[in-house]
């Protein structure tokens, strides 16, 4: 049993922290911005709620975080209150936040500087794969430190996967990232295409739904996307966050990215209609609306 500390009790911060608790049987404390939420989740799963990173990192073996931004991450991770300050020798800071190539290196120096060790770990699978316990797990980092936290990244995960040094966990991400905005936009264009030809739609992705045009996507939300329903994943506001990570690192590689960055600003469009908190999968209102 480890010492736990898990930082940013968000729609996916919050579940993770319970199967690190429940599922691994580890001591967990918890910090959230809103400490509200942090009592709850002591209520409801039992271990300990910090008022500061510095407080929860305190004697941790592994200090797990999950918040919103690059900027979010500083602010959790450095200055006097951040997890660093409070972080002892030889722990390893276990990063699931979806940010910046670039920021988790420069927090990886610093961590190392620190003889803290440091792991890039965005996540893929949505609320739900993180309620379940079933998300995917990319991450970046040194071997030997990957192989000490594997097994806590156990507790919430069906499939982990090491994918270089500090810094390509986030860039596996936006490859993820970049593939689920084509495949969404064309399940949305063939849900409106079936629409608008009168065809039943449910038949429809019975039969191509075994064939080459199948994806998790469309097993997944054409039958809420058909109903016009989305409310059952993963935000547009936060899709777009994604996107503009993986744009600003493609201009600094060279990669050319024509179809994430048109689907982005049909996302653009999705928010104007007030749809920022919709699942991605609403890119289909958008064809719909006229």
């Amino acid at each position: 049993m480890a010492k736990v500390a898990f930082i940013g009790l968000g729609v996916m911060g919050y579940p993770m922290a319970g199967h690190i608790k429940g599922r691994g049987q580890h001591e967990v404390t918890v910090f959230n911005r809103t400490p509200e939420r942090a009592d709850r989740w002591v209520s409801q799963h039992g271990g300990t709620a910090a008022r500061t990173p510095r407080e929860a990192a305190v004697g941790a073996d592994f200090v797990f975080a999950c918040v919103g931004n690059d900027d979010d991450l500083r602010s959790v991770v450095l200055g006097d209150d951040g997890l660093l300050a409070g972080a002892k020798a030889g722990s390893i800071i276990v990063d699931n936040t979806t940010a910046s190539a670039m920021v988790a290196r420069e927090l990886a120096v610093i961590a190392e500087a620190r003889d803290v060790g440091f792991l890039d770990a965005p996540v893929s699978g949505g609320q739900a794969g993180a309620e379940n316990g079933q998300l995917t797990v990319m991450v970046g980092g040194d071997r030997n430190v990957f192989e000490r936290a594997k097994p806590v990244i156990d507790c919430y995960a069906k499939m982990i996967g090491l994918m270089g040094p500090v810094g390509a966990g986030q860039l596996t991400k936006m490859v993820n990232q970049i593939c689920i905005a084509g495949l969404v936009q064309g399940l949305a264009e063939g849900i409106h295409f079936a629409k608008r030809a009168d065809l039943d739609v449910e038949a429809v992705i019975d039969v191509i739904s075994k064939g080459a045009a199948q994806s998790w996507q469309m097993e997944n939300r054409w039958k809420t996307m058909d109903a016009g329903e989305y409310e059952h994943g993963f935000a547009v506001n936060w899709m777009r966050k994604d996107l503009a990570i993986t744009t600003d690192e493609a201009r600094r590689n060279g990669a050319k990215l024509p179809v994430a960055a048109l689907v982005d600003q049909f996302y653009a469009e999705v928010q104007a209609m007030g749809g920022g908190r919709w699942d991605t999968s609403s890119l289909l209102a958008r064809l719909m609306r006229d």
